[in-house]
């Protein structure tokens, strides 16, 4: 009996080589970490209990019997982050380069299953170089096992990624289905094929960083929702993430304790400028609603013109999504459009109540807008905030003009609660654009064409550059004041906490793709 412990002992042992279970210091470990050092951080201290220590890859083609490491590289199980369940999967690029097997894949499989079971959230540690070659299509096979746990996941536990070293080929696949990824600068790449490939094909000449790094899936394809410096940095945002979600969509997110003042915010009355043309950043406004140093903001560097992110109101988690007049003007586009529609599903399926800011001129115009699908991706912003059902709320913090009026959460596609600042302008278009138009003829017969044209500016925007016309029919709940907002969101979001719609029954929607 001994003599078996004592094997099982040693056998534990070797699978732990490498691993290092010493907690990591946050100011010294500017290094890339091993996949149990980064659980090892990411989890409470000792709540891990890891499942499959033991597995052995089955293969025993081309000298692979001779090659046996315990875990098959990957190491999984579950443990607590800040005491709540999560599970949790680390793939070990020490083991060949971390490629997946048929018996790698069913571990992450294993603990998939189990966490869609229990309803707790699933973190994924990506380390890998790809499939391992020598299994051929059962490697193959095991992506494809773990793509389908990804979607059966998707909407019923919060799926995070981290993509901590290469992720490449069929392995990018699983990251991009699950609902926030996020990478390591320097360290980290992801591409569906390499810079060799590339090269081969297109003759381009590409660095791996350049074609799949933490900067450009950041900025350019949005791939990635957030980078940080080093694995500790990552793994803290992933804790953070997490503080904002509930374990499943059957729960809310944690309420966290807050003491009721006069919540009257001075601050938001001077933000938004007299001229109408001048731009604001609205992330001044978000800091003047929320609870303090809460906004989380996800995709900082990806379509600009939009900001998403999470934060709290009175404690309550919520999802904000507003125009941000710093970057285009705050325009609607391609990529603003798809990154808050990505955004607003995510929230709906966990029950985060939305804030929507709304200050947008419209959608921006253009060749290239309209080549690239700006009818499509538009619609898929509006059909997001249309199936929404959690709790909706609108401020309209200036303008909200044309088309981009009714997708900014309008009363129109189901928004609970619109409120407007008096310094809100609700109209087709903009005074000076709708003058010309409509007194085209006065303007042009006028012995001052260009007096005449302020004159029927002026006249237009005194008929329909305010929120009042929009309050008389319904449109508006209320015209506020920028200090009082604050005031009116905490008791807003409270009234429609236990909000329930009924929805038509279907299979699904089929949204515009």
């Amino acid at each position: 009996m001994d003599s078996k412990i004592d094997k099982l002992n040693n056998r534990i042992a070797l699978a732990h080589l490498g691993g290092g279970q010493a907690r990591i210091d946050k100011q010294h470990a500017k290094k890339k970490l091993t996949a149990r050092e980064r659980i090892d951080y990411l989890l409470d201290e000792g709540s891990f209990e890891e499942i499959g220590i033991l597995v052995t890859h089955r293969t025993t083609d081309f000298g692979m019997e001779k090659e046996i490491y315990f875990g098959d590289g990957v190491v999984t199980g579950y443990g607590t982050v800040n005491s709540r369940l999560v599970y949790v999967y680390a793939q070990d690029f020490t083991v060949f380069g971390g490629a997946l097997s048929e018996t790698h894949a069913e571990k992450i499989c294993k603990i998939m299953d189990l966490a869609v079971k229990v309803g707790a959230p699933i973190i994924g540690l990506n380390d890998s170089g790809g499939a391992r070659i020598q299994e051929g299509v059962r490697s193959l096979g095991g992506y494809a096992d773990i793509f389908y746990r990804n979607v059966q996941a998707s909407g019923v536990i919060p799926q995070i990624s981290a993509i901590m070293g290469p992720c490449a080929g069929g392995a990018v696949y699983s990251p991009a289905m699950t609902d926030f990824t996020l990478m390591v600068e320097n360290t980290s790449y992801m591409f569906v094929t390499g810079p060799n490939v590339v090269k081969t094909v297109t003759n381009e000449n590409v660095t791996s960083e350049e074609l799949g790094g933490a900067f450009t899936h950041a900025s350019k394809s949005g791939v990635a929702h957030k980078t940080s410096a080093n694995d500790v940095e990552c793994l803290e945002d992933v804790k953070i993430l997490l503080s904002y979600l509930p374990q499943n969509n059957k729960e809310t997110s944690q309420k966290l304790s807050f003491q009721l003042n006069d919540e009257i915010r001075e601050v938001l009355s001077d933000i938004v400028p007299d001229n109408a043309n001048k731009p604001y950043d609205m992330h001044e406004v978000i800091k003047g609603i929320i609870d303090e140093d809460s906004f989380y903001e996800i995709h900082k560097d990806y379509a600009e013109n939009i900001i998403v992110g999470f934060a709290r109101i009175a404690g309550r988690s919520i999802g904000i999504i507003a125009n941000q007049p710093m970057f285009l003007a705050g325009v609607l586009d391609v990529n603003s459009s798809k990154k808050a529609a990505r955004f607003t599903r995510f929230c709906d399926c966990f029950n985060i109540p939305l804030l929507v800011l709304v200050d947008v001129p419209g959608f921006l115009p253009g060749t290239d807008q309209e080549w690239n699908g700006i009818i499509v991706h538009g619609a898929k912003l509006l059909y997001a905030l249309s199936e929404a059902t959690v709790p909706r709320v609108t401020v309209i913090t200036r303008k909200a003009y044309g088309g981009a009026y009714d997708v900014m959460n309008s009363k129109h596609i189901g928004a609970d609660l619109n409120f407007a600042w008096p310094s809100a302008e609700i109209a087709v278009m903009g005074a000076k654009g709708a003058a010309e138009i409509i007194f085209k003829k006065e303007i042009l017969e006028a012995d001052d064409s260009i007096a005449k044209w302020k004159e029927k500016e002026t006249e237009y925007a005194d008929k329909f550059a305010d929120p009042y016309r929009a309050a008389r029919r319904g449109f508006i709940d209320e015209v506020i004041l920028p200090q009082d907002t604050r005031k009116k969101l905490i008791k807003a979001f409270s009234m429609l906490e236990n909000k329930v719609v009924h929805k038509p029954i279907r299979k699904h929607g089929n949204i515009p793709l």
